[in-house]
């Protein structure tokens, strides 16, 4: 018989958004139907149609004294909060068992408005922003400031990200490999967002009206962080039980880059698998927080998937909170999160404000029947409650909490998990070049039928990704269709994501003025494009997550795969590292003074490789090739700056030794490490003693960054992929491959021979 599921359980909240500085006084606000959206103070939107935003009344210093970029402060002040709040003594924890999952659309946009602004007016720029400038630095700033060492990671997906975090720290709570998170979400209001929104023409002239006059969002900023533990570690502490964290559900759309598909058919998707995961039927849900942003193709497509999968049920009470938060993007399904809970706790549904007596009928209409919640609160005894969170580039997320604990039997299976595709894509350098650069000319996409209309679509690091993808794909001879596309699932990690086309927006943006965004350029900052494009053009319908968290983001992505498939909500994964290199990256990483040009020797690279990840009991039934299976996986962090390598063996050592663990091997069954970094072959010299601790015989060691340059999260991929292929070909038995990212973090993955 199968186990039950671990429980994960809500312990502790925090919460700052327009709507108040704590939990409680958001809150107090949200129940009451008080709105939180004002004329924005940020920055002028004179010269823009819109004038509306729900900002943070606190200013960065307000938020916490330690300089970050302002999504990090948000982020700080509502995990103390929340910390606090489970009286949990971090003094006293194992702070390798406790780790941070934070969701971001815009990561660090406030520093990237900062430094180029600065450039721009002629000032001196700060060589920290660069470093405050990418969604990576976030969870492990996080993380520095309480001195965490477990598992850390940045959810990109943009609006869906702050639900994805929360069910990726259930995922790690069950799989063992964490005792506690820091779970959530956080977003600063940024010029960068507020002109791309504009430019879309999807911005409301007045405060938004979710499901009601749905003309247009209203972007606000914010942080919603929930401490998830496994009840065993809970109640062990003597911890307060907010709730159960039962399942969650993630799907994708694979229709279009920024609009929901109409027929609801990826939001159905992934309620359905929330609710599945949970143990429940639909008519156990009481309370469903909607995405509810307020745009006409959201809002209907919503509604037409909660009218489709729970009938007109007058007894199911549904709002939107973003009438009163505004549209948080990275933090909204966190922060809604935070109020579902407190929803349960209190017995009370939020509303959804801002309707008028005439606008009543219209609503009873849409609605179809469903109990949906206007203007004022409804008291409600709430047992299970379901949050929902759709972004661009059809991802999609569904949560549901419950207030008494129910036993879910587990799908986990150890079913031996093969690589049976690999696509590469690397740089070559040319003569008299100081870096590497991948040949991706039209030419190269004729011979994989990518229309060129498509293609003009996609920025360098969406195109990069889609080849890889397309290649492993081909190579591990699988055709999407309608049978298997839900079955196939992405993970996409990065350590840069499409900074090129984040910085020349918002360059536009310092030059033009934020009424002047690009419509065509603003759906390609948000760092889950490239696996939208990917979705869409492949058909792929399943699970979809990007990761952004430095160079090591490459593995960890095939961490995540893995563990999609050892759930059972996958079959098949496509497990990716991307990065591009162009002209700003370049520029970027020589004023950090990590280039040769700038000081060091780092020769920058690019590309994307893309593995096929495929249970034993598929690559069976297809009688795939096999390259090797994947054995064992860790990643480890030891809390020092982001951006600083030095004193981090502890980490390399823990991530080596718990892969190797997690294998069932010793040290001794690998032949051959494939490495990081500038190349294995100084980890003595860097290093020390610390390898001596690792192993004890002879290894040979492998660096790919020798022939392909510094591509960060694609050269730890391609690490694995060598791995992997040497393997096959040869007479060993095991293989490593490892990789750093900044900030002390450390993944290592062990192949074994298939």
């Amino acid at each position: 018989m199968p186990e039950n599921l671990k429980r994960c359980v809500v312990t502790g909240l925090g919460l700052v958004c327009a709507l108040g500085d704590d939990a409680a006084s958001c809150a107090a606000s949200a129940f009451s139907g008080k709105s939180g959206i004002s004329e924005v103070k940020s920055f002028d939107t004179s010269s823009c149609y819109s004038h509306n935003g729900a900002e943070v009344g606190l200013s960065n210093e307000e938020l916490c004294k330690d300089k970050f970029d302002r999504t990090t402060l948000l982020c700080i002040k509502a995990a103390g909060e929340a910390i606090a709040d489970a009286d949990l003594d971090l003094g006293s924890e194992d702070k390798q068992r406790v780790g941070v999952i934070l969701g971001t659309c815009i990561g660090g946009a406030d520093s990237i408005d900062k430094y180029y602004s600065d450039s721009f007016e002629g000032n001196q720029t700060d060589r920290n922003d660069i470093l405050r400038m990418g969604a990576s630095a976030i969870a492990n700033n996080v993380a520095f400031y309480y001195g965490l060492n477990g598992i850390t990671a940045n959810i990109v997906n943009a609006c869906a990200a702050g639900t994805m975090s929360l069910a990726g720290a259930c995922d790690m709570i069950r799989a063992g490999k964490a005792d506690v998170f820091l779970a959530g979400g956080c977003d600063s209001f940024s010029s960068l967002a507020y002109a791309g929104f504009h430019a879309l023409h999807a911005l409301s002239e007045k405060p938004c009206s979710p499901f009601n006059h749905s003309d247009g969002i209203t972007i606000g900023e914010g942080s919603g962080v929930l401490i998830i533990e496994s009840y065993e570690h809970a109640v062990a502490r003597g911890a307060v039980i907010y709730c159960d964290v039962l399942g969650a559900g993630v799907s994708s759309d694979a229709y279009h880059i920024t609009a929901p598909r109409p027929d609801g058919e990826g939001q159905m998707s992934a309620i359905r698998r929330a609710v599945d995961n949970s143990g429940v039927d639909f008519k156990d849900i009481d309370y469903i927080n909607a995405h509810g942003t307020g745009t006409s193709k959201n809002d209907e497509a919503e509604f037409l998937s909660l009218q489709t999968l729970f009938g007109g049920r007058s007894d199911l009470s549904v709002s939107s909170t973003k009438s009163m938060t505004g549209h948080c993007l990275g933090a909204a399904g966190s922060i809604e999160a935070v109020l579902t809970v407190l929803a349960m706790k209190n017995g009370e549904v939020p509303p959804t404000s801002g309707y008028q007596a005439e606008d009543m009928d219209e609503l009873m209409r849409k609605a179809g029947g469903i109990g949906f919640v206007a203007n004022e609160k409804q008291a409600k005894d709430l047992k299970i409650c379901m949050s929902n969170s759709f972004a661009f580039g059809g991802n999609n997320a569904s949560i549901v909490f419950s207030k008494e604990a129910r036993g879910i039997k587990s799908s986990r299976n150890n079913d031996p998990i093969y690589i049976t595709g690999i696509g590469e894509v690397t740089g070559t350098k040319s003569e008299g070049a100081s870096d590497y650069r991948a040949d991706i000319s039209p030419e190269v996409f004729k011979k994989h039928e990518v229309k060129s209309a498509f293609l003009r679509k996609l920025d360098r690091f969406s195109q990069i990704q889609l080849l890889s993808g397309i290649e492993a794909l081909a190579d591990a001879g699988i055709k999407v269709d309608d049978n298997n596309s839900g079955d196939i699932g992405i993970v996409i990690g990065t350590s840069d994501g499409p900074m090129t086309e984040i910085v020349n927006f918002q360059k536009l943006v310092i030059e033009k003025g934020v009424e002047n965004g690009s419509a065509f350029m603003f759906p390609n900052t948000v760092y889950n494009a490239a696996g939208g494009y990917l979705s869409i053009f492949t058909g792929i319908k399943g699970y979809n997550i990007t990761i952004a968290n430095g160079f090591q983001a490459g593995l960890q992505s095939v961490m995540y795969a893995s563990e999609a498939i050892r759930r059972g909500d996958e079959e098949i994964m496509l497990a990716t590292g991307t990065d591009e290199l162009t002209d700003i990256e370049k520029e970027l990483y020589d004023n950090l003074g990590l280039t040769i040009e700038g000081g060091n020797g780092m020769v920058l690279g690019e590309g994307s490789v893309t593995l096929i990840l495929e249970s034993g009991a598929s690559a069976a039934s297809r009688g795939s090739r096999k390259y090797a299976q994947i054995a064992g996986y860790a990643t480890a962090r030891h809390s020092v700056p982001y951006g600083t390598a030095e004193g981090t063996e502890e980490a390399l050592i823990r991530a080596i030794s718990e892969a190797v663990s997690d294998a069932g091997i010793i040290t001794s069954d690998i032949s051959v490490i494939y490495g990081f970094s500038n190349g294995m072959e100084k980890l003595e010299e860097i290093f020390g003693d610390a390898v001596k601790k690792i192993w004890d015989n002879k290894i040979e060691i492998r660096n790919v960054r020798s022939e392909t340059g510094e591509a960060r999260a694609a050269s730890a991929t391609l690490s694995l992929a060598r791995a992997a292929k040497e393997l096959k070909e040869s007479a060993n038995d095991y293989s490593l491959a490892v990789s750093f990212g900044a900030g002390g973090i450390y993944s290592a993955v062990v192949l074994k021979k298939a």
